[in-house]
Formats: C-alpha cells, structure tokens, sequence
C-alpha cells in the first residue's frame, strides 16, 4: 500500500465510528459482571492504562519476594480487581504475539499480525483508542521507557503496516493523533540523520545509535505546534502547564547487551517522575484525559535472560503504579489498569542453584533468610496468559478471563461517551 495512500486512511480512520457498547451497558452481549449496578450512573472521566512490557504472573511474583517480601504485595497487585488475558495475535505464520499485536488488540479491539501498528490483518488501518479520546475532547498522553515510537505506545496513536516505521509514527504523533504529553527515549526519529540534538550519535556505550528520521526535524516541528520540548531531568520539572514532548535517550531510555555483558538501568528521568509529570500536565483538563504509560525494561531484560535488570524493571515499574493509584485515590473519577502485552523468557521463580548464572540469583526474599533464584526457558516470547489489575470505577469489568482485544472493548465506551 502506498505510504500516502496509509497516511490518508490513517487520518480518516481516526474518525470512524465503531458500534461499541456505552458505558453502563453489558458488553458485546455478555451480561454485567458483580458489582455492575454500582458502575450505574457513575462517569470515568480519567483512564490510566499501564503495560509492563513483557510482563506475566511470573514476573509479578518474582518482583513481590524481591521488593515485597512473602506477606507483601506489589502496588498493582493490591488493587481490588483481577483477571486474565489472552494474547494470542491474528498471524500467519505464528501463535505468540509481538508487542505490536498486542497492543494493536488493546487499541482497536482488533486481533493483528505480529509487527502490525494498528491496522487490521490486510493491512487497512483502523480507529485508535488514543484518537478516539482526543476527539471526544479528552486530553492524551504516552510515557515509556522505549522510544516514543516503539510499538506498544504506537498502537494507541497511530497506524503502520510495519512496526520499524518509527519516523513516520512521530509524524503522525504530530499531525493526525496530537497527544498532548509524550515523554520517553527515541531521540533519534524525530530527527534526519546527520542531525544530533541532545544526544549525540553514535555513543561510546552504543554506537548503533544515530539520528535516523526521514520526516524532517520533527523537534522543530513540535515547537512550532506549541510543544514545549525536554531533555533533562531538570527541565521536565521546570516545564510549565501545556503540551508537552520529552525525549531523553536515542533510542531506549536503558542500555542492553548480551548475557552476562552488563545490561544498564539508569533512566535520565524515572518512569514514575515522568507519570507524575503526566499526571500533573493531562490532569488541567476539565473533560478529562487518557493516559498510557509503559515499562519496556522488562521486556527488553527478559529477552537478555538478565534476572537482576528485571526486577530492577520491575520495581521501577511499580513505583509509577503507586503514583497512578496515589492520583486516582484523590481523584474517584479514575480507572486505572495494570497489565503485560505478553509473558517474556519463560520466567520461573524456583530455588537457590550454585550453577546459576550471578545476575540470575540468588535473590533474598524481602524481610527473611530466604533465597530464590530465576530460571528461563526461553529469549523470546511465550504464549502465557497476562494478570490484569484494575482499580477505580468499572474495574470490576476486567474480572474473569478475556482475550486481550476486551481491554479495547471496556475502555472505548469510557473514553468517547460525552
């Protein structure tokens, strides 16, 4: 397909009505889950949709012994609601999704080829939850620890028939979504190559990392639009109330290396100061905002069987959490949902091995004498279902089992309904 011919339909397809249930409504025919009369009458202005990137049971158990102990619990496990979600994609040649199926499935309702942004399975592309907020006049935002632009906060802001399309994402960002808040790594899109901004090409600790857009200077762009652009720290706090575009590494916000090679967490700006930002920013406007927020860390960690840097992520990925729940405690008009696009490297959690690898274990278990240890059975993805937690005002909708294009079908109706 033609890329103008893509850019086109993207536009149009922002705009396209989809015939989903309103709030308050049963939906796709199923009955009300328990708890649903006391969703009657009651209106979420706000949705707060957090991916830990990678992210299964597994995971989350892990991060509980290690952060919390065996009687503690992780922020997004002690939210009142849970369930289950499948992740299997609408490709081909494979039953295990990538992260851009995934996240396809929880922006449009629609089950996708692996590597797809948001377009169906022959390519056309379809409405996005992140669109469909802004134009029923919500405030959006992404925050991430990838780039910008890597898959899963694509899907809910644009539409590609290939995931690698990260330049022509940015531009779309820009043009056609207009989120309002984007903060996160991939400096190197929004730029044409042979142009360096604040983080230089080719780095000592990565030297594949290099200005690579095709799109012009999107940065300047951005200014020009009204966005006010970071890449400190410092001047993410320093940022007055507006729109809003941060980018604060060439490409992922950490550096990961092969097995053993010393992986490297250490964000510019944490996942949770940039929520908070988010928060602070979205949170001005009356009608209410949409906001994804993700941790890619642990995806990218898991696939390097790095154990340390995983429950490094993880931790890292529960303090956003805890600012998510701290808001929508003061702020009762606000769901917020917890869940992994797939389950990454097979994790186990089992007991202490002397042939383990060193950044595999042992772990102590928070407040005891006890030690665990991670296995994996693989690098890459397996077809594990993802835990789901929700809290605030129809969270009791992600009880039970579902396929991950329910997510889609409970969140529309909240974010379009006037």
């Amino acid at each position: 397909m033609p890329t103008r011919t893509v850019r086109w339909l993207a536009a149009a397809g922002l705009l396209m009505a989809t015939p989903f249930a309103v709030a308050g409504e049963a939906v796709r025919g199923q009955a009300a889950p328990d708890g649903e009369a006391q969703n009657r009458g009651t209106k979420v202005r706000n949705v707060i949709f957090i991916n830990g990137d990678g992210m299964a049971a597994a995971h989350r158990e892990a991060a509980r012994l290690y952060h919390a102990g065996l009687d503690g619990q992780l922020v997004m496990d002690s939210f009142p609601v849970s369930g289950q979600l499948t992740t299997s994609p609408d490709d081909p040649e494979s039953a295990i999704t990538d992260s851009a199926a995934g996240a396809s499935a929880w922006a449009t309702g629609v089950a996708t080829y692996n590597g797809a942004i948001s377009v169906d399975p022959d390519g056309n592309p379809l409405p996005v939850l992140g669109g469909r907020a802004k134009a029923a006049g919500k405030a959006t935002g992404l925050v991430t620890t990838a780039q910008v632009t890597d898959a899963s906060p694509a899907a809910f802001f644009a539409n590609a028939v290939d995931r690698a399309a990260q330049d022509d994402i940015a531009r779309q960002y820009l043009e056609v979504t207009k989120p309002d808040v984007i903060l996160g790594g991939g400096e190197d899109w929004w730029l044409p190559a042979g142009t360096p901004g604040a983080y230089p090409d080719r780095p000592a600790e990565d030297p594949g990392e290099y200005s690579r857009g095709t799109e012009g200077n999107l940065i300047d762009r951005a200014r020009a639009d009204g966005y006010q652009y970071v890449s400190t720290a410092a001047q993410l706090d320093a940022a007055r109330p507006g729109k809003l575009l941060g980018l604060f590494a060439n490409e992922e916000m950490f550096q990961q290396r092969a097995e053993g090679q010393g992986d490297v967490y250490q964000p510019v700006v944490s996942l949770a100061d940039m929520t908070r930002k988010a928060l602070s920013t979205l949170s001005t406007d009356r009608d209410g905002f949409f906001l994804l927020i993700e941790e890619e860390a642990v995806d990218e960690f898991a696939h390097r069987n790095n154990a340390t840097r995983t429950l490094q992520a993880m931790g890292e990925l529960d303090k956003a959490v805890a600012v998510a729940k701290a808001f929508a405690a003061r702020h009762r008009d606000t769901l917020v949902v917890v869940t992994g696009d797939h389950e990454t490297g097979g994790l186990a959690v089992e007991d202490v091995d002397d042939a383990s690898p060193a950044e595999d274990g042992p772990f102590g278990v928070k407040g005891t004498p006890f030690q665990f240890r991670i296995d994996w059975t693989t690098t890459d993805h397996t077809g594990q279902d993802v835990p789901v937690t929700a809290y605030g005002p129809f969270a009791d909708r992600f009880t039970g089992k579902h396929p991950n294009t329910y997510v889609h079908d409970v969140l529309e109706p909240l974010l379009t309904r006037r």
